[in-house]
C-alpha cells in the first residue's frame, strides 16, 4: 500500500513464462491482481505450446480482466518467453513470476520500496515452497531445510545483504533494456547469467527475507528428478561459463554421487564394508528428515528422505553428466556486459 496518497507509485509490468500450467496459472494471476499495491500494473503471459489447458485459462484471465495480455511463445523456453513478455510489456518496473507462484500480497509494494531504498538494478527474495498433498509437502519440507539445499538464502532464509542472483526478481526495466534481456542459450540458469551482466555492469543485486513467494513443488519423483538433473546439468554450464562461480555447496552432490556408486560396486565386488557409504548416506538423509517434517502428516515425513534422494542424487547426476559440447554453445553467445552510459 501506498504510505503517502501524494507519492505517485511507479507502473508495473509483471511478466509469466508459462508452459503446462492449468493446474496453477489462475491462482497465480489471481494473486498478482490481487496485490495490494495503488500503482498502475498489468500481466503479460507468455504461452508455450502447453498441451493441457493452459492456453484456454489464459484467454479466459485475458477476457475477464484488460489488464491482463498474452503473447506466443513458440518454443517453449523459458528465456525466450521472458523476453518476449518483456518486450510486449510497457511500465518501468518488471516483475518476474513463474505460472505456479503465489505472490504475498504485499510482495509488489515491498519489492518497489526496496528497489527504491537500496538503489538494486533488482531485488528477489525467498522461494517458499508450499505443497497440497503428502509428496508435495515432502519435497517442499526438503527444498527448504539445510540438508535439501544447504545454506541457499532463497530457500532457506537469511538477512538482508547483498546477492549474486536472486529467485525471480523484480528489476528496473532500464537495466533489462541496457542488457538485452535474457540470454536464450540458457534454457535453465537464465537468472543467474543475467544477474551476473547486470552485477558486471555495476549494478546491485538484493536479497531480502521480506519478499516471499509461494512455490509448489513438482508433483511426482520422476518430475523432480527431472527439474533436479536439469538443475545440476546447467549449474555446470554455468561453472564452465564462469569458473569462479562453483562452490563447496554445488560439488556436494557430484560428490555423493560418485562415493554412493564407488560403494555399491566396491560392497558387491570387494569388500561388505564398502557399503557403509550409501549406508551412512541413507541413515543421514533419514535423520535430517526428521526435524525438516516438523509438523507434517506421517505420510509426508515419510516421503521426505525419496524426495532428498531424489534431489541430490539427480542434481549430481545432472552436473556429472552436462555435456562440454553444451557449455561451448553457451559460452559462444556470452553477452558482454553493457556498461551505462553516464
Amino acid at each position: 500500500m501506498n504510505a503517502n496518497p501524494d507519492v505517485q507509485l511507479p507502473a508495473v509490468s509483471v511478466i509469466m513464462p508459462v508452459l503446462n500450467e492449468e493446474r496453477h496459472l489462475r491462482g497465480a494471476v489471481q494473486a498478482i491482481l490481487a496485490q495490494e499495491y495503488a500503482g498502475e500494473m498489468e500481466v503479460v503471459i507468455a504461452l508455450g505450446p502447453s498441451a493441457d489447458r493452459t492456453d484456454e485459462i489464459a484467454a479466459e484471465l485475458v477476457a475477464e480482466d484488460p489488464r491482463v495480455h498474452t503473447v506466443p511463445n513458440p518454443t517453449g523456453r523459458t528465456p525466450a518467453a521472458l523476453n518476449a513478455a518483456i518486450k510486449a510489456s510497457r511500465h518501468p518496473i518488471v516483475v518476474r513470476v513463474d505460472g505456479h507462484g503465489i505472490l504475498s500480497p504485499n510482495y509488489i509494494a515491498t519489492a518497489v520500496r526496496l528497489l527504491e531504498e537500496t538503489g538494486a538494478q533488482n531485488v528477489g527474495g525467498i522461494m517458499h515452497a508450499e505443497g497440497e498433498n503428502d509428496w508435495e509437502h515432502a519435497v517442499a519440507a526438503a527444498m527448504t531445510s539445510k540438508i535439501g539445499v544447504g545454506n541457499a538464502a532463497f530457500h532457506t532464509g537469511g538477512a538482508a545483504q547483498q546477492a549474486e542472483t536472486v529467485y525471480l526478481g523484480v528489476f528496473r526495466r532500464e537495466a533489462l533494456e541496457q542488457q538485452g534481456g535474457y540470454n536464450e542459450e540458457f534454457i535453465r540458469a537464465q537468472d543467474w547469467e543475467l544477474n551476473f551482466r547486470i552485477r558486471e555492469a555495476g549494478g546491485l543485486i538484493w536479497f531480502s527475507p521480506e519478499l516471499k513467494v509461494s512455490y509448489r513443488p513438482r508433483p511426482s519423483v520422476k518430475a523432480l528428478a527431472k527439474q533436479y538433473k536439469d538443475y545440476g546439468r546447467w549449474r555446470h554450464v554455468v561453472a564452465r561459463y564462469h569458473a569462479g562461480s562453483i562452490n563447496l555447496r554445488y560439488l556436494a552432490p557430484p560428490t555423493a554421487v560418485c562415493a554412493i556408486a564407488a560403494g555399491l560396486v566396491l560392497g558387491v565386488l570387494v569388500t561388505p564394508w564398502a557399503l557403509v557409504v550409501p549406508g551412512g548416506y541413507l541413515a543421514a538423509i533419514a535423520a535430517g528428515s526428521v526435524p525438516a517434517g516438523k509438523g507434517l502428516p506421517l505420510k509426508a515425513r515419510l516421503q521426505i528422505p525419496v524426495a532428498l534422494a531424489t534431489m541430490h542424487m539427480f542434481w549430481g547426476y545432472g552436473f556429472l553428466t552436462s555435456p562440454r559440447s553444451l557449455a561451448r554453445k553457451v559460452i559462444a553467445s556470452r553477452r558482454p556486459a553493457v556498461l551505462s552510459a553516464s
